[in-house]
């Protein structure tokens, strides 16, 4: 008779299969679990730079070096060819207005000089000559026009005794008629002579006038030519001390050539190379600062911008002293300067730091209360300073941050801290 045999519910073959499809899905869990943002990362606290989220004054502004010059600096350059004949003053000399540095010779220059005189006063001369001719033709004139009235006024005398005497038949229509002929030739005469008086007058005052012009062209001529001589003695223009001398006795300069500088003695300036990434935001008008080694702050504006970016990436910004200047600072002398691009205002701080380079300041690994992980955040960052940047979302004061390089950690989207 046969026997009935009892079905094993677990047998090996059915493990097997149960445990691979676990193990499957298990994989896939894990798989899940790494790639859906929820990694996670052991790491010493010792290699962290840990920062809290304060509200403080915050000032965009970046560094940069400054070089001490004058505020005044004159160049002396040779207005005119010639040779060193005299040094009045050795280079570092202190100068008043005036002051006579070097004296240079151009033969040249002063025989022209001498020329340029004696026509002048040849001319003068020859003026003084043709005035006094003119002066004894007018007199001439005006004698003989006095003769020529004298005589009209008895041609005319006579013209009215004789009209007279004719309408009453005392004289003869021939002798009437020589009276009226010798009348109307000296009226005539008198006319003329008036006539020729006036254009005499006219054109003595018209070449008076041509020969003092003439005189006056050749005097600005002259003293043209006096103050290029003048200058043959270079003579400081303002009051500074005297740097750069390049002349010694003996020495040929050319026109335009370089003499020497004059630093003036009163006022600073401060010259700084600023990076071309900044070439839109500075401008005339900003502000900056100087902080000196007692902590005393002085303030500049920048003055001058030259746009013109130079082969070393940068561009040149002239700055001055607004109120007290340091008096220790010598020309030369480096200076670490703040220029500001904004006022000084409340804002919430973020200390600047590596997780930046990784981050692009999207977001960053905020500590949990209790201190011991750390998970990230979403951040917004508006401007930023050497030291922090300015946040406007994604943390409170209070908080605190992970601000060291993130460079090591991927995907991780949580710090396990020990």
């Amino acid at each position: 008779m046969d026997r009935v045999i009892e079905k094993k519910t677990w047998n090996t073959k059915r493990l097997l299969t149960i445990g691979g499809i676990a193990a499957i899905v298990l994989l896939i869990a894990g798989s899940i679990y790494f790639t859906s943002g929820k990694s996670k990362l052991d790491v010493e606290t010792e290699r962290l730079t840990i920062s809290e989220i304060k509200r403080g004054p915050f000032q965009e502004f970046i560094p940069i070096n400054g070089v001490v010059y004058p505020l005044r600096t004159i160049f002396l350059d040779a207005t005119d060819q010639g040779t060193v004949e005299q040094k009045y003053v050795e280079d570092g000399a202190i100068l008043k207005v005036g002051d006579p540095i070097i004296r240079l010779s151009d033969p040249d220059l002063e025989l022209q000089l001498a020329g340029q005189q004696t026509n002048v006063t040849a001319q003068q001369i020859q003026m003084q000559i043709q005035q006094n001719q003119a002066e004894q033709n007018t007199i001439t004139k005006l004698q003989n026009m006095a003769d020529v009235e004298n005589t009209y006024r008895d041609a005319e005398r006579v013209y009215k005794l004789d009209k007279e005497l004719y309408s009453k038949k005392a004289i003869g229509l021939q002798e009437y008629q020589i009276a009226v002929n010798t009348y109307e030739y000296q009226l005539q005469k008198r006319r003329l002579t008036r006539q020729i008086l006036s254009q005499d007058s006219a054109l003595v005052r018209q070449s008076a006038g041509q020969a003092k012009e003439q005189i006056a062209q050749m005097q600005d001529a002259l003293n043209v030519m006096k103050e290029k001589v003048s200058k043959l003695i270079v003579r400081a223009p303002i009051e500074g001390q005297l740097t750069s001398l390049d002349a010694e006795v003996g020495q040929s300069k050319n026109k335009g050539e370089h003499l020497a500088q004059i630093d003036g003695l009163t006022g600073l300036k401060i010259k700084a190379d600023v990076e071309e990434h900044y070439i839109q935001k500075v401008h005339p008008g900003l502000t900056a600062y100087y902080i000196d080694l007692d902590n005393n702050n002085y303030k500049l504006i920048v003055k001058k911008v030259d746009v013109s970016v130079k082969t070393t990436g940068t561009f040149e910004v002239d700055m001055e002293f607004v109120g007290n200047t340091p008096k220790d600072l010598r020309k030369g002398q480096t200076l670490q300067i703040r220029l500001a691009f904004s006022d000084e205002a409340p804002a919430l701080l973020l200390p600047r730091g590596g997780f930046y380079q990784q981050t692009g300041g999207n977001w960053i690994f905020k500590l949990s209360k209790d201190g011991k992980t750390a998970f990230r955040v979403p951040i917004q960052i508006n401007r930023q300073s050497p030291d922090y940047y300015e946040l406007t979302g994604g943390l409170e004061p209070g908080d605190k941050v992970i601000t060291s390089s993130y460079e090591t950690y991927g995907d991780i989207q949580q710090l396990i801290l020990k």
